[in-house]
């Protein structure tokens, strides 16, 4: 399952969430705070909702179990929600969403995460960058599909430019006194990243810990666990959340699809900007890249390369060859 998320999310050339992060995940399970033998369960659970306990299994294997609860219980009720407790980093938001959208049901997911983005007008970090993700089914399209963190930016952006000891953009970070600073070198110990359009961002990051952390039962904010730093022994406790809604049971799926093929369609023949040859819905440019990588394979960044040799050097595998 895990091996799944991961190599659809490289495919979609999103490479900070997929593979990249095997390396992190060993670290966990060598050091027993993710339980290679752990397996999530409904702890409780109604009609239209449940509250899965991840057991410190993977983050991956959790949230998969938790959206694929939440469509049958959508099939039945029309909607669901599952949240997740007990859990951990589980990639790339996207790729639960777009679980329902393959079923033909709309999907979101969303998690939290200790906190490194600010609130307006605080010194530090208030809220997680805390992901959120739709997809929806688009008839002969393919899925809508938005997949964002609440953050300005991510900041393994803020890491890079610090190793090259390059200033960043003033819409990034702020520094030890509140204010937006283009100097990225104390991050993460001093500042915190900004938050996505200022407020807005901020008000959806709060919307997803109240439905990823709190209603779910899991950590929420500063309780919350950093997978990549914290000691490797103990559980991070990240919570996430998962909706799903079958279109099918407010109308008929072929109308939904055509309605949503027209919206698509309008969108593609607006007018456009000079020098623009195309107008993007979420997701397409994702999809573009899984169907050359279905072709020609993907074609993993230097970065990556590395973290999987290093992976493979930890699990005493030769990895001599296994990059082309």
């Amino acid at each position: 399952v895990t091996a799944d998320v991961l190599a659809t999310t490289d495919a979609w050339g999103i490479f900070t969430h997929g593979s990249k992060n095997v390396r992190g995940y060993l670290r966990r399970l060598k050091a027993g705070g993710l339980r290679a033998t752990g397996r999530p369960h409904l702890a409780a659970e109604g009609p239209a909702w449940g509250v899965v306990d991840g057991d410190s299994a993977l983050g991956m294997v959790t949230s998969v179990f938790a959206m694929q609860t939440a469509i049958a219980k959508a099939r039945a009720c029309g909607i669901a929600y599952v949240g997740v407790r007990n859990s951990c980093h589980f990639g790339a938001a996207g790729y639960y969403a777009w679980l329902a959208a393959r079923e033909g049901l709309i999907g979101l997911s969303m998690a939290n995460d200790i906190p490194s983005v600010a609130a307006p007008g605080s010194r530090g970090g208030i809220t997680g960058s805390n992901p959120i993700s739709y997809s929806v089914p688009a008839g002969r399209h393919s899925p809508l599909l938005l997949d964002m963190s609440t953050a300005t930016v991510a900041g393994g952006k803020v890491y890079a430019a610090r190793t090259r000891g390059e200033r960043i953009p003033d819409t990034w970070l702020i520094g030890a006194d509140g204010k937006p600073t283009t100097d990225p070198s104390g991050y993460p110990d001093v500042g915190a990243l900004q938050p996505a359009a200022g407020h807005k961002g901020y008000g959806i990051a709060l919307l997803i810990e109240a439905l990823s952390g709190i209603l779910s039962g899991a950590a929420f904010t500063w309780r919350v666990g950093t997978w990549m730093w914290d000691d490797g022994t103990k559980p991070t406790n990240h919570g996430a959340a998962f909706l799903a809604i079958d279109t099918n049971a407010i109308m008929p799926a072929a109308e939904f699809a055509r309605r949503m093929e027209a919206l698509v369609d309008e969108i593609h023949a607006s007018p456009k900007a000079d020098g623009v040859e195309r107008l993007y819905v979420p997701g397409e440019m994702e999809w573009a890249r899984h169907e050359r990588a279905m072709k020609d394979g993907v074609q993993l960044p230097p970065d990556v390369i590395a973290s999987l040799q290093e992976a493979a050097r930890m699990t005493g595998l030769n990895s001599a060859g296994l990059f082309v």
